[in-house]
């Protein structure tokens, strides 16, 4: 019965991991749902937040919950701004044009980081005691339930945006058809502006929980986490809200479970293999539904 300790125990940690990889997922589904793009910059907002929550915590000296929240803050404004000043002025561009700007941004973002941060390892501050829970034959740890609890909360709170609140029906009303919307009344530039900002928000939230969880933060931190949690939303099903979380959570345990049984050497390689097997079976993401275009 050993496999089935270590299998247990690995769902728990996957699900913990899974919770980051959905955060950050959200961030890129939001605003290929409502501009088909790829945000690849996306990852860099999470690496930035974790270091927004470091000197919040370090030089301010705030506890974890205001440092957490004036890292979202920050991050929305920087995600507002790259919107602004990177994507607005090629919104009618080719795609290919957008593409480029979003990964230049993103070797921005992380070589000014490095400038800015330098490019070694700072340890975070452990802004609450390591405490190992036992359930029965597994643990767990109040880490992995914060990272959890934060996680649950946060996506909570946007599903209520999303579905229940007059920006959310503004925004679901964007990525359905720009132009009618636009007819109806709506300002699209600024629902485009505050998609960037939730997801933005989102992400740095992600990075202070992985910056608590594993005692290390660093320019370069975004690279494979931020590629895991895109495999994620196409997983789930690109542009789809609840697709990004069921992503984000599948592959955080897909991850632990071949570490547990297979090789870790396999940790990162397992993202690209699922995003293979999703392209050649399912294009459209779990959740996703085929879309007919009419000419």
């Amino acid at each position: 019965m050993n496999w089935y300790i270590v299998g247990l125990q690995q769902l728990i940690n996957g699900l913990a991991l899974g919770s980051v990889y959905a955060l950050i997922a959200l961030g890129y589904t939001m605003v290929y749902g409502i501009i088909k793009l790829i945000n690849f910059a996306h990852g860099e907002i999470y690496m930035l937040g974790a270091y927004f929550g470091f000197y919040a915590i370090t030089r301010l000296g705030l506890p974890l919950v205001p440092a957490l929240a004036l890292s979202m803050a920050t991050a929305a404004i920087l995600g507002m701004l790259l919107e602004r000043i990177a994507y607005r002025p090629l919104r009618s561009s080719p795609r290919i044009a957008v593409l480029i700007t979003a990964i230049g941004a993103s070797l921005l973002f992380q070589g000014t980081a490095q400038l800015v941060f330098g490019a070694s390892f700072k340890p975070f501050p452990q802004a609450i005691p390591f405490i190992r829970i036992q359930l029965g034959p597994v643990f767990t740890t109040n880490r992995q339930l914060l990272i959890f609890g934060v996680a649950l909360a946060l996506m909570l709170a946007l599903h209520i945006i999303v579905q229940y609140t007059k920006f959310g029906k503004a925004m679901r009303a964007v990525s359905m058809d720009k132009d009618a919307a636009q007819l109806m009344g709506i300002n699209i530039d600024r629902i485009i502006s505050i998609t960037f900002a939730l997801g933005s928000a989102l992400a740095a939230a992600a990075g202070i929980l992985v910056g608590m969880y594993y005692n290390r933060i660093d320019p370069y931190m975004a690279t494979m986490p931020g590629l895991k949690a895109f495999v994620a939303a196409v997983l789930g099903g690109i542009g789809v809200v609840p697709g990004a979380v069921v992503g984000g959570l599948l592959m955080g345990v897909a991850e632990n479970m071949v570490v547990a049984f297979g090789s870790s050497t396999l940790r990162d390689a397992v993202a690209f293999a699922i995003l293979i097997a999703v392209l050649l079976f399912r294009p459209n993401g779990l959740l996703g539904r085929k879309r007919i275009e009419k000419v």
